[in-house]
């Protein structure tokens, strides 16, 4: 039916128009959290551009948000297909390979942004140097994990949670003077930071100077309850197992 041509054209070339609102509201709901209402708004935008690898990179993302990994990897291998020199994908995959363990998949992803980020580089070079600390992590290998988030810090400076990642890796390796001076500078400067609060409660725990770490848990817990979680510490934030214990020691007693 001749009729019908010029009527999906039109409708196509309507679908064009509206593409760049269409990205834009996708992509305000996925960072808002509003991430069932983006999955569908990225599905549509990937009707009408999908040769869009930023569209399937953010897609990507939301697959991994609502708790579909190896769709997230999907998608960022396919944003890695129309643009192989974007880093992000790559970070992106990364972070979904870590969901399920894939620890050298996801080491090779950032090692590849590593690669070619150049030294005085803050991003992504911070965010893979990171990321690859939280797999060394996993590994068992905290004097390397020490090392990547350190080198994160530097290379993004202000990277509070790196510099605190720094320290409980360093808590870990026994190097607790280096972790306590760091998460004091950390509290110094960032007064309202709960977990460089968190972990020197748990230092100051294994110290033996119990009336300071009840002070610093008592703002710790207040800006976020999420640190009474031991589960939540070893395989969401990733602390090591030490700091771990000894806080869990620490809430044991604590009245």
């Amino acid at each position: 039916m001749p009729t019908m041509i010029p009527t999906l054209f039109s409708l196509l070339l309507g679908l064009q128009l509206l593409l760049p609102q269409l990205f834009d509201q996708a992509l305000s709901a996925s960072r808002q959290g509003r991430f069932d209402e983006a999955l569908p708004l990225w599905n549509q935008v990937l009707e009408v551009a999908p040769g869009d690898a930023a569209a399937w990179s953010n897609r990507g993302n939301v697959q991994l948000a609502l708790g579909d990994p190896r769709a997230a990897i999907a998608d960022q291998t396919k944003a890695m297909q129309l643009d192989g020199d974007s880093p992000d994908p790559h970070l992106n995959r990364g972070t979904a390979e870590e969901a399920l363990g894939q620890w050298a998949a996801a080491e090779a992803d950032y090692r590849w942004i590593l690669e070619r980020a150049p030294q005085e580089a803050g991003e992504p070079r911070a965010s893979a140097l990171y990321n690859l600390g939280n797999v060394q992590g996993s590994l068992g290998d905290w004097q390397e994990a020490r090392s990547c988030f350190e080198a994160a810090s530097l290379a993004r400076p202000g990277f509070a949670m790196a510099r605190s990642s720094a320290a409980l890796a360093a808590f870990q390796l026994g190097d607790r003077a280096e972790a306590e001076r760091q998460l004091r500078n950390l509290i110094r400067r960032y007064p309202l930071f709960a977990d460089a609060r968190a972990g020197l409660t748990a230092l100051l725990w294994q110290k033996g100077a119990r009336g300071e770490a009840e002070s610093n848990w008592a703002a710790a817990s207040g800006l976020d309850p999420r640190y009474r979680q031991q589960e939540w510490l070893l395989s969401t934030r990733r602390w090591p197992p030490e700091p771990v214990e000894a806080l869990a020691q620490f809430l044991a007693l604590a009245p």
